[in-house]
């Protein structure tokens, strides 16, 4: 049963879909007021560059050059610090001072039980489930070293709003559709991924144990989906969930 956060009465609390399509509290009460979503998460949230073919395509070139001369061999990975984890619903602060920020409509997966040196054939038993995340950014040049001011500003990573129970889902089938005021702008799928799930687990948790509650960001594809303050962006994976957010100009976030 898909589950979620809100913030209720100032308080953290559970929420559960039900098949009517109503919520149920953590207490087993219905909520009848409207959600105020928060991240259906609460471990660390990483993000993994360069791991969706059409970006690794389009950087074949810049790989060759100085002074790296070569494609990197491990997972690049980056944390979305807790400042850029917001729900479903809430604004995206366009930054002063920048021109453009650009969507980056991902699956994020979240760890059940702790991972350390997982093979990848045994990988997706550490899976709990799967969410819908907008990894937000500001235009890179390098992503060998993904930039802290590009990737954490903050309410740069919606997250949500629903975590799905991994039985009987298989990542590699899944497509993330981004959506801006309505129109489709991009159609990614998870089958276009360098490293699939199980193997991005594997390969992480080879150096780095992996906590439950811990979400990977599976990858987003070369940026095209650019946002300006106004717009709504909605991230939608079939049976996973659709996350919607407005933009709005950073000085009316406050």
């Amino acid at each position: 049963m898909a589950r979620g956060r809100i913030l209720l009465n100032r308080q953290a609390r559970g929420v559960t879909l039900q098949a009517d399509g109503s919520l149920l509290l953590d207490n087993g009460n219905p909520l009848l007021d409207e959600p105020q979503w928060l991240a259906p998460v609460t471990g660390t949230v990483y993000g993994a560059a360069l791991n969706h073919r059409s970006l690794a395509e389009s950087l074949a070139a810049a790989f060759e050059d100085a002074p790296y001369k070569a494609a990197p061999r491990a997972p690049v990975l980056f944390i979305k610090t807790s400042n850029t984890q917001i729900g479903h619903g809430a604004a995206i602060p366009f930054p002063a001072g920048v021109a453009r920020i650009q969507a980056g409509g991902a699956l994020g997966v979240v760890i059940g039980q702790r991972a350390r040196k997982v093979a990848a054939a045994e990988a997706l038993q550490y899976v709990e489930g799967y969410t819908v995340v907008n990894e937000v950014s500001l235009p890179e040049d390098s992503f060998y070293r993904p930039a802290v001011k590009a990737k954490c500003r903050d309410g740069f990573c919606p997250i949500g709003p629903w975590l799905v129970p991994a039985a009987g889902i298989n990542p590699a089938a899944l497509e993330v559709e981004t959506y801006v005021n309505g129109a489709l702008r991009e159609t990614n799928r998870c089958a276009d991924l360098l490293r699939s799930v199980p193997q991005l687990i594997a390969d992480v948790s080879a150096f780095m144990t992996l906590e439950p509650g811990d979400l990977l960001i599976a990858g987003t594809p070369l940026r095209s989906v650019e946002l300006q303050p106004g717009d709504v962006v909605t991230v939608a994976i079939a049976g996973i969930g659709r996350l919607e957010n407005p933009v709005i100009a950073e000085e009316a976030a406050r």
